[in-house]
């Protein structure tokens, strides 16, 4: 039966479906004119003539950043810590919101004080960089993993969803079959969290691809640095140098710069592309748990 809808009604559906259509215009049009821009001519894009799709399609500049050695190796240790960094922080995060959520561990209360305070105050960076340095972490590809493993915003929001999302009762019927805490942890409770652990693993995972700042602070060997870093490197330094690409020399300083610009727009490309292929295989996991946090304080 079909719903009759009033003009008021259909007015307001109208403005809705406008400011969404807005909404995705302004989140997904940079990331679209990213790709074309590295894709076109670089006077074309300086010229404002690139919007809407490429123009004299140029690939020179992913020729030449297929050959930046420190590119890569920027992508190889990223991928590295990534990978490390989201299976520690799934590990220690998932066990330790399962036994905040038992009712009978007697040491909720004082623990949620003991990780809450943390979240509203921190050492500074100061002492935080002599804690690294005592703990032998300083230019230590560990020192991007370890430090972050745990987080206590991700621990609360698993906690959450252990108490809200698996019953009582299913403990106790595995109990009196026999399965036992940790029987019943990898068995029962870690299958039925997959939607909050690909959430808790993709905050995660993003948070340690983006992260430059750590590098920055507490790296200093090359052979160390993320692909962020090089990033950075390449953005704001304008250190690329066309000649280490294997370009050798160009004709003209502006010919230089053109290609600098087109390399940027190629390596925002290339440093996102990962995460933008993974995204939709957890997709619907993602839709699922990232409400979890609202249910239930």
């Amino acid at each position: 039966m079909k719903i009759q809808q009033s003009r008021a009604d259909r007015a307001i559906h109208a403005l809705i479906s406008l400011a969404l259509a807005l909404i995705v215009l302004v989140t997904v049009y940079p990331i679209y004119f990213v790709i074309i821009a590295s894709v076109s001519d670089s006077s074309a894009v300086a010229n404002g003539q690139v919007w809407l799709y490429p123009r004299e399609l140029y690939l020179e500049g992913y020729k030449r950043i297929f050959e930046y050695g420190d590119l890569w190796r920027g992508y190889r240790n990223t991928i590295f810590y990534a990978a490390g960094g989201t299976a520690l922080s799934l590990l220690v995060t998932i066990s330790g919101a399962y036994v905040m959520s038992r009712r009978e561990c007697m040491l909720n209360r004082p623990l949620m004080v003991y990780f809450t305070i943390p979240m509203f105050f921190s050492g500074g960076l100061i002492p935080t960089y002599l804690l690294i340095s005592s703990l032998g972490l300083l230019n230590n590809p560990l020192v991007l993993i370890l430090p972050g493993c745990f987080g206590i915003y991700n621990m609360i929001i698993a906690r959450t969803f252990f108490q809200s999302s698996i019953p009582g009762e299913l403990r106790d019927a595995a109990f009196i079959d026999g399965c036992g805490e940790c029987g019943f942890f990898v068995r029962i409770a870690l299958p039925l969290s997959k939607a909050i652990i690909s959430v808790i693993g993709l905050y995660v995972a993003v948070a340690i691809w983006n992260d430059y700042f750590s590098a920055l602070i507490y790296i200093t060997d090359r052979e160390y640095i993320p692909l962020q870093l090089v990033l950075r490197e390449i953005l704001i330094s304008n250190s690329f140098d066309t000649r280490s690409a294997g370009g050798g020399i160009t004709n003209s300083a502006l010919e230089q710069q053109r290609l600098r610009d087109l390399v940027k727009y190629c390596v925002m490309v290339v440093s996102t592309l990962p995460v933008i292929c993974i995204y939709p295989f957890i997709q619907k996991y993602f839709e699922k748990g990232v409400m979890i946090g609202s249910i239930k304080g």
